[in-house]
């Protein structure tokens, strides 16, 4: 059965608009250079942030189900964009964590890309690309 996922987007200003997510509101806005008043991230920043949340929150899921012993956990995220029309063509992870156990990262960090609704949603429609930096622990 399919799971619907709604938020609603309003007009605040004349470039920028408010997106109410349960609780939460968030500003989206154009910077100035581009006609907007900056009054918050752009769309597309926001899309490469809800990648990484998305990645993230499975990520740490699968950490703690495991009791596995890595902390500082960073996830960078690239979009690389494209124009006519504007897309991005590649988005890329980079995940950095303090571990022990590289081997046990690396089939975390795949545990939470095929749990991430945003990989699986962008996984044939754009490049999509994750790598590993190892940052061990001696804990």
């Amino acid at each position: 059965m399919a799971v619907e996922m709604k938020i609603q987007v309003c007009q605040v200003s004349g470039s920028a608009s408010e997106a109410a997510i349960g609780r939460h509101q968030v500003t989206i806005d154009r910077p100035v250079a581009k006609g907007g008043e900056d009054a918050g991230p752009m769309g597309g920043q926001l899309f490469l942030a809800a990648v990484g949340g998305c990645f993230m929150s499975n990520l740490l899921a699968a950490i703690k189900a495991r009791g596995a012993e890595v902390s500082g956990v960073r996830v960078e995220v690239t979009g690389v964009l494209a124009e006519a029309p504007s897309r991005f063509t590649k988005v890329e992870l980079g995940v950095e964590a303090e571990h022990r156990d590289a081997e046990l990262l690396e089939r975390l960090v795949e545990i939470a890309d095929r749990g991430c609704v945003m990989m699986n949603t962008l996984r044939g429609i754009t490049e999509v690309s994750l790598r590993c930096r190892s940052m061990h622990s001696d804990r």
